[in-house]
């Protein structure tokens, strides 16, 4: 069963886009994506995002982080790993604000929703 976690970085003046450059220029997506039980770890821009306060100096932004790993174990491996200190770190350096949230997968698509899903 795997487990996906949403993260939503926010920040001010293009930091939660910064961080995710910088995240990625560092090679430090790529070794996480190395990690034992990584499967998935991918940044996105959100379309129709509300931009927060009148100017432009102050508009918020956000960036979406899918995370998705094997099980709990492999979290636990990479909440303990190096890498945690130079997630840490940038999210200070770019002053970003979270929100998670978290799922387990089934890996079952129920019949009915089958005919939805274009192949």
């Amino acid at each position: 069963m795997a487990i996906t976690v949403n993260l939503r970085y926010t920040g001010k003046k293009g930091a939660a886009q910064a961080f995710a450059q910088e995240m990625i220029s560092s090679g430090t997506v790529e070794k996480i994506r190395a990690e034992k039980g990584n499967l998935r770890y991918e940044y996105y821009l959100p379309f129709g995002e509300e931009k927060a306060g009148g100017d432009a100096d102050d508009t918020s932004e956000t960036i979406l982080l899918i995370d998705s790993w094997e099980n709990q174990e492999a979290i636990d491996l990479h909440h303990a790993s190096p890498m945690m200190k130079t997630i840490a770190s940038l999210r200070e350096k770019y002053d970003l604000h979270m929100t998670i949230e978290r799922f387990v997968s089934d890996d079952k698509i129920p019949e009915q929703d089958k005919a939805f899903i274009r192949k």
